[in-house]
């Protein structure tokens, strides 16, 4: 794919998809700028990525921090000197019941979810349109197409993810600007991994009509589609990626 020498930033790199997304970049030529809050994190990410002989540069930025994004923003254009594709991949969960969440529950991940994706796109909006290029990758989930028992503030915030996304790309269009979600199901992350196994095959897999979790690399190369020229007269959409658990 046309990846080659774009550069990209990568928010919530620094393990899980984000890292997978990272890794493919890099695979295919792009130089890559990862966000992330844990500096081990990004260190080993930026390692795997500049082992195949590109630039990959981590940076500790929170994307709830407008200051942060924006000192995070300057050093990639200082270190890079300009942008090509985003991805917004950083997000949190804090799961329980409506009843019992409070309103830290749901400003923490509505903070993190979708007004970091305000924080990160805003800055780089100005950049693609006067430079008539852009690619931004929003990275959604199964649970704000179709809900989740104990995750109202999660699924609210993906679902406001898909909508940011279909009035957004209807802005960025004229001007060579594309923007795409992506809804994953169920990835064998850590996270996921760390289910136990029995709750993992009598609880979840029975869910998923192909039988099995869906693999980082996986949603890391429908991201690399989305952003390469293959994908110019794809703008708006949102591409479901959950083994067929739920039909959009």
């Amino acid at each position: 794919m046309d990846i080659k020498d774009k550069v990209i930033i990568v928010t919530g790199g620094g393990r899980g998809i984000g890292r997978a997304m990272a890794e493919h970049f890099s695979a295919q030529g792009g130089d890559v700028a990862v966000f992330d809050l844990n500096q081990t994190d990004l260190d080993e990410t930026c390692a795997r990525c500049a082992a195949r002989g590109v630039t990959a540069r981590g940076y500790l930025v929170n994307v709830t921090s407008e200051e942060s994004v924006i000192a995070g923003m300057d050093a990639v254009l200082r270190d890079f000197g300009r942008l090509d594709v985003l991805v917004n991949n950083a997000g949190i969960t804090k799961d329980t019941p409506f009843h019992k969440m409070t309103k830290e529950h749901w400003d923490a991940v509505i903070g993190t979810n979708l007004n970091g994706l305000f924080n990160v796109t805003r800055p780089v909006w100005d950049g693609m349109r006067t430079r008539k290029f852009g690619r931004i990758i929003n990275i959604s989930s199964i649970n704000g197409q179709k809900g989740q028992f104990g995750q109202v503030n999660y699924s609210a915030s993906k679902a406001g993810d898909i909508g940011f996304t279909k009035a957004l790309a209807q802005e960025g269009a004229r001007a060579g600007i594309t923007v795409n979600a992506i809804c994953p199901g169920y990835i064998a992350t850590e996270m996921v991994k760390a289910v136990p196994q029995d709750v993992l095959e009598k609880s979840i897999l029975p869910q998923i009509p192909v039988g099995r979790l869906g693999e980082p690399s996986e949603i890391a190369r429908a991201v690399v589609f989305l952003a390469s020229d293959d994908a110019g007269f794809i703008t708006g959409s949102t591409l479901t990626a959950n083994g067929g658990q739920y039909l959009a």
